[in-house]
């Protein structure tokens, strides 16, 4: 019944809203105050699901992530070391050499060289342990009552600054480089940060939370050129991979500083050792689902594709002289306003002259109304992005059923909706 239910559901989900359309706190207008005292039949529950909890989520998702994340459900093993299930373990071992593999890290990040790899939830949690890894490795040679000598670095700070800081009795701890940023895909130059650090034995992690997985073909494995002098790299199987959430896989050049000595002490892989929390559930295996499933070729293909979805969208902005693509497009990310041209800013000028709103300001306010009224349609869902005062909208493409057709909706949607305010808009100011 479930699965006949989830079957439907991605049958008939182009039917939906793209963004859910509900109001806050709906839920509870519609669902009883407190539980049912008998048990209900899977029919009555499944037809609450459709009825009151398909209209409030967003309609995207992979197939092949959610068929594994099924079985692993339905195992429901608590994977925290080896001896409680040892496929779990076994298996987690295996796709990160895989995937690895897939993406070129050097064998120094694998298993089968002298690292290793493992799966954590998200990348906030990759990101803590490897910096709790970072200082322990420091802390074992200067004891750790000088754990106050620590400092982080942001990319920002030049050479000298970092040599000023050692000078003044600090010591330079941790430095994150991202390939693939959430704002606005871009990329850090990842060889020079990798070479200023080694200097001053600084643990370098790269976030490819979004952008790791376009490594997997020729012409983006340039951007993780240098990957070689970090520590440790990650990147969202969940985010562009078609994984399931949640599915962060972590590698690191040296993990005995993710391990305790009980792991050290042990011929096999205790992952409780490896994160934060102690239970884990069996993530691998819907990681080996989508490659196994895919296979290495349609997952470049279908990769490749999100990209030439995104680059027709821009062609598509740039084609039209109201818009401009605000930000460079690498992967398949595509960041675009209403250009300030001077006839709209004239307009502009009257609309909010009570408002005491900069011509910038202006055009912000003028993209963020419009962004709302394409996502109110339901027929595409963008996000936005302000970066160096400058309000742009998000479009994206990389859920597993996108095609050429959707985007192409997308871009009639911003068509209609640009038309409509800009008649409403004209109507107000004349």
């Amino acid at each position: 019944m479930i699965i006949d239910f989830i079957a439907d559901y991605y049958k008939n989900v182009e039917k939906y809203p793209v963004r859910s359309q509900v109001e806050p706190g709906y839920l509870q207008k519609v669902l009883p105050e407190s539980a049912p005292n008998n048990p209900e039949s899977m029919e009555t529950i499944l037809q609450d699901v459709q009825q009151h909890i398909v209209p409030g989520i967003t309609h995207c998702g992979s197939i092949a992530g959610f068929l594994g994340e099924m079985l692993s459900s339905g195992f429901n093993i608590v994977g925290f070391n080896w001896i409680s299930s040892p496929a779990a373990t076994e298996l987690e071992n295996i796709v990160m050499d895989w995937l690895g593999q897939m993406i070129k890290l050097p064998k120094s990040f694998l298993f089968s060289g002298n690292g290793g790899g493992v799966i954590q939830g998200t990348t906030c949690e990759a990101i803590l342990c490897t910096l709790t890894a970072a200082r322990d490795r420091v802390l074992n040679k200067i004891g750790r009552e000088n754990i106050s000598k620590l400092v982080l670095l942001r990319l920002s700070e030049s050479m000298s600054r970092i040599s000023a800081d050692v000078e003044a009795g600090l010591i330079p701890l941790f430095l994150c480089a991202t390939i693939g940023t959430t704002a606005i895909t871009a990329v850090d130059p990842l060889k020079p940060l990798c070479d200023v650090a080694k200097q001053f034995g600084i643990w370098v992690h790269v976030d490819a939370a979004y952008a790791g997985s376009a490594c997997i073909f020729p012409e983006f494995r340039h951007f993780i050129d240098g990957v070689e002098g970090a520590d440790s790299f990650s990147l969202n199987a969940h985010k562009w991979f078609f994984a399931t959430l949640d599915c962060c896989c972590l590698w690191a050049t040296n993990p005995e500083y993710l391990k305790n000595k009980a792991t050290e002490s042990k011929p096999v892989v205790d992952y409780k050792d490896w994160q934060i929390t102690l239970s884990r559930s069996f993530r691998s295996l819907k990681l080996w689902f989508v490659i196994r499933n895919y296979g290495m070729e349609n997952l470049r293909h279908f990769l490749r594709s999100h990209v030439n979805m995104a680059r027709l969208f821009e062609r598509l902005v740039s084609g039209d002289k109201r818009f401009e693509v605000v930000f460079p497009c690498h992967f398949a990310v595509v960041c675009f306003r209403v250009s300030p041209l001077p006839v709209l800013m004239d307009k502009l000028k009257t609309k909010y002259e009570n408002c005491l709103l900069s011509e910038e300001e202006q055009i912000n306010e003028f993209n963020r109304e419009l962004l709302e009224s394409i996502n109110a349609s339901g027929k595409a869902y963008m996000t936005n992005v302000v970066l160096g005062g400058i309000y742009a909208i998000r479009f994206a493409t990389g859920a597993t059923l996108t095609e050429e057709r959707h985007v192409v909706v997308a871009w009639t949607v911003v068509l209609i909706t640009i038309k409509i305010k800009l008649k409403i808009f004209l109507s107000l100011v004349l």
